[in-house]
Parts: C-alpha cells; sequence; structure tokens
C-alpha cells in the first residue's frame, strides 16, 4: 500500500469498503475471489456491488483486500438469478506446478519475489532461473544463424499489414522448421531450442519506422552466452523493432524489467493451451505457437493495446474524465484497470510506474494513467493492472499500440517453455477433459441431403 499512495495510483480503493462488521449474518467470511465465483462474476464486479451498496465489505485481516458475509453473498446470488459455482474439482482444473504462485497480491518465481527479481535481474537471467532453478549473472541467448535467416524470410514474405503476433507466429514456425533436433524432449534439448528461439523471435522483427540502420542491433551477429558486456541483451535488441526514437538507460531499464515481469503469471489461458500441447509432446516451437495462438485473444495479450490507446486519448484530450466517460457509457471496461488475482494494484504495473518515474518523457503518460485511475475509482474501485503500466511505456515513446502485446509474447515465450518443460515430466495426455453431451439423444435418423435447389445460393438459384 504504501508505493501505492505515494504514486497516486489505486486512489480511492477503499470507497467500497463500507465497513459493515456489525451488520454481519453470520460467522463464515469470504474472500474477493471468493465472492466472485459464487456470484458468477468478475471481482471487479464485485466492487461494484459494494459501491452501489448491494454488498457490504470490511478488510481482510493485515489489510489485505475484502471480505464478505457468506450470507449476504448468498443472497444476492438468489436475487441477481446467479448459481453457485460448482465444486473446485467440477469447475477449476488445477495441477503441480513450481513456477510461479500468487498470493496476498505478490507473486513469485520459485518462491522469490518477482519484482524484486525484475528489478535487480535482467530477463534472460530471471529466464534462466525459472528454467532451471539457477542465477547465471550476464546470460545472453543467442539465434542460430539458419534459424534467424528462415525466420526473417517468412516474416519478410507476409502481407505489409501483417501485425506484430503474426511475425512471430510464421518466425516460430520457420525457426522450427529449421532446427532438425526439434522432437528431442530432453532438458538439455528443450533449453537450448529456448535459448535460441527467443532471440530469433525478436530478430525476425522489421525495426520501426524511421528506426536508424534497417535493422536491430546485434540481431544479424548473434552474441554468444557469456558474461556482462558479451553483447546486448534481448531488451536492446528488442527496442529498435517497437520505436525509432533511441533508448536511453532509463527506458531500456524499464523495458527489461517489463520483460521479466511479464515471463509468466500462473495459468493464464496462453500457458494453459501450452501445457496442453506439451502433455501431448508437441515441440517446444510448437507449445510456443500454441501459447502464440491464444496470447492473440482481445482478452490476453490484445488487452494491452486497448489501454494504449485509451491512454493516448486521454493524453491528447489532457484529462481522463470525458474519455472514461464515453467508456462507461458504452458499457465498456475501462482498460487498464482490475485483474481478476489481485484485489489491490497489479505487483508488476507497481513495478513499472515505479521506473517510468525515472523517464521525463514518460511524465505527461503517467500522469495521464493516475488520472484514469482517480477517475475511475469514483465508480468503481479498480486498481492499475500491468497493461496500463505497458501502455504508459508505449506512449511515452512513440510505440504503436500493439507494442505492448509483443512485449508480451516475446516474454511470455520464456514462461511457456518453462511450464512445457514440467509437463514432459508428467504423464503423457493428461489433460484430457470429458465433455459434457448436451446434443439430440441419440440414436437419431440419418439426416437428409439438402439438394442445391433448396440451398441457399446453390445452382437452383438462377438469376
Amino acid at each position: 500500500m504504501t508505493d501505492q499512495r505515494a504514486h497516486g495510483f489505486g486512489a480511492g480503493a477503499a470507497a467500497g469498503d463500507t465497513g459493515a462488521a456489525g451488520n454481519a449474518g453470520s460467522t463464515e467470511r469470504l474472500s474477493t475471489r471468493e465472492t466472485a465465483a459464487l456470484l458468477g462474476v468478475k471481482p471487479e464486479t464485485v466492487y461494484a456491488y459494494v459501491s452501489r451498496g448491494q454488498l457490504s465489505s470490511v478488510r481482510a485481516p493485515g489489510g489485505r483486500g475484502s471480505t464478505f458475509d457468506a450470507d449476504e453473498v448468498r443472497a444476492l446470488a438468489r436475487r441477481t438469478g446467479r448459481r453457485e459455482a460448482p465444486p473446485t474439482g467440477e469447475a477449476d482444473l488445477a495441477f503441480r506446478t513450481g513456477i510461479t504462485l500468487i498470493d496476498q497480491d505478490r507473486y513469485y518465481y520459485r518462491g522469490v519475489d518477482a519484482g524484486e527479481l525484475a528489478l535487480n535481474h535482467g530477463y534472460e537471467e530471471v529466464a534462466e532461473w525459472l528454467w532451471t532453478g539457477e542465477l547465471r549473472p550476464g546470460v545472453r541467448f543467442s539465434a542460430p544463424a539458419h534459424a534467424l535467416t528462415a525466420a526473417r524470410q517468412a516474416a519478410a514474405a507476409l502481407p505489409a499489414h501483417s501485425g506484430t503476433t503474426d511475425l512471430l507466429r510464421v518466425a516460430v514456425i520457420a525457426a522450427s522448421a529449421a532446427d532438425p533436433l526439434r522432437f528431442d524432449l530432453s532438458p538439455a534439448s528443450v533449453l537450448d531450442a529456448a535459448r535460441g528461439l527467443i532471440p530469433t523471435l525478436v530478430g525476425a522483427l522489421p525495426p520501426a519506422t524511421g528506426a536508424p540502420g534497417g535493422t536491430a542491433p546485434s540481431s544479424a551477429a548473434p552474441a554468444g552466452d557469456g558474461p556482462a558486456g558479451a553483447g546486448p541483451g534481448i531488451a536492446a535488441r528488442l527496442w529498435p523493432a517497437l520505436t525509432a526514437r533511441p533508448a536511453d538507460p532509463a527506458s531500456l531499464a524499464a523495458l527489461d524489467t517489463a520483460l521479466a515481469l511479464l515471463i509468466d503469471h500462473d495459468l493464464a489461458a496462453s500457458t494453459l493451451a501450452v501445457r496442453v500441447a506439451a502433455s501431448a509432446h508437441a515441440h517446444p516451437y510448437a507449445v510456443v505457437s500454441a501459447g502464440l495462438g491464444a496470447l492473440e485473444g482481445p482478452l490476453h495479450g490484445a488487452a494491452s493495446g486497448l489501454a494504449h490507446r485509451m491512454l493516448r486519448e486521454v493524453v491528447e484530450r489532457g484529462g481522463a474524465a470525458p474519455v472514461v466517460a464515453n467508456h462507461l457509457r458504452a458499457g465498456a471496461r475501462v482498460p487498464g484497470l482490475g485483474h481478476r488475482l489481485y484485489s489491490g494494484e497489479d505487483p508488476r504495473a507497481r513495478v513499472l510506474f515505479t521506473l517510468l518515474e525515472d523517464v521525463p518523457e514518460a511524465a505527461p503518460a503517467l500522469a495521464a494513467a493516475r488520472d484514469v485511475v482517480s477517475t475511475a475509482a469514483r465508480q468503481v474501485p479498480l486498481h492499475a493492472n500491468v497493461d496500463l503500466a505497458l501502455a504508459v511505456l508505449s506512449v511515452s515513446m512513440g510505440m504503436p499500440a500493439e507494442a505492448g502485446e509483443t512485449v508480451f509474447a516475446v516474454a511470455r515465450t520464456a514462461g511457456w517453455i518453462a511450464h512445457a518443460l514440467e509437463e514432459y515430466a508428467e504423464r503423457p495426455l493428461r489433460l484430457r477433459p470429458r465433455g459434457r453431451y448436451t446434443g439430440p439423444p441419440p440414436p437419431q435418423e440419418l439426416p437428409s441431403p439438402v439438394t442445391p435447389s433448396t440451398s441457399a445460393g446453390g445452382a437452383g438459384n438462377a438469376r
């Protein structure tokens, strides 16, 4: 909470806490996540109920999040027609993982605070920690020349209007085809492929419009693993693909930290897709392709683009009020606010906001983000999430709206590999759920064929 007050984010976050201890109808208390699950809504909707007086809440012990009276929540569920969530074993897919823990508005990589890791170590170092449990100071990943050439050629063959995710997806396929050892699923082979794939993806991206030199630094001449100073890291190689502006040390540090913060976040949709592919023993390139496919959804990786466009409009209009009002009037969520796993501010956003305060060019976008949070808090007490923090970086550095998604995809590739390594060690094809059939009861008669004269647009429709 100290950081939130210091930086002005999450203003009014406690507005929904009505101090309803005296109104409790039972001794059973539910957390925000449990309340949201029982009501069948998102956590931010729970706080909307509080702000409207339909629910009461009290601070949880220690001041982390809120708790709700179970009887009151169930009564609201009955009034709103919501059905209680089925037992956990029926509704959720949960399995062992030693990679990331999200708890009490913080998250940890192998038990170590992820924010502290990202602030003190570069993206490659944090990736190695997740993969191996070993910290290798100054490690650098290198792109195999043949894979990089194939990836660039494949990306260059796409239409000019193709997005960054399109480029990354074909780059993965090209790199896969260039690696005859891709079917070797031993940990050493998978890690070797991962250390080559990530810089290959970055090197396949064209430079941003107006970027000097026409290529990202060191993409064509990969640096090998080695001590600090052996070559630029992934952040430095990615920067020219995101913006034509030169990178100053503070901005580059913010990008490197963002990459490290985004490596993994438990079982997000793309990570679940990765685990399913790995359960079928798909090779690491196919696993990453599965992750990229899920990431492209507007409710996952593409969410950062919505926050970018919103924040840019706030900066241009000089205030958040009309922009937030337009979103609320349209019945749409305000981008960059709220996260189903955190009752307070997204810890990834908190770290990035702190770093961006050292970037003078980020001051207008940072002020605009604060304005968005405080303005929206008058209606629903939501906190900033990492999409809003990425938007501050992308808007202030003249990056396109899809820059956040690009950062997300490159960063998360390392996390997907970590999950694939875990899944390869499990029983194959264990992630095979059973469907609950809701179609017509069998046996049904054979369907009658549709003839051209009766089908829409068929040959019988002569004009």
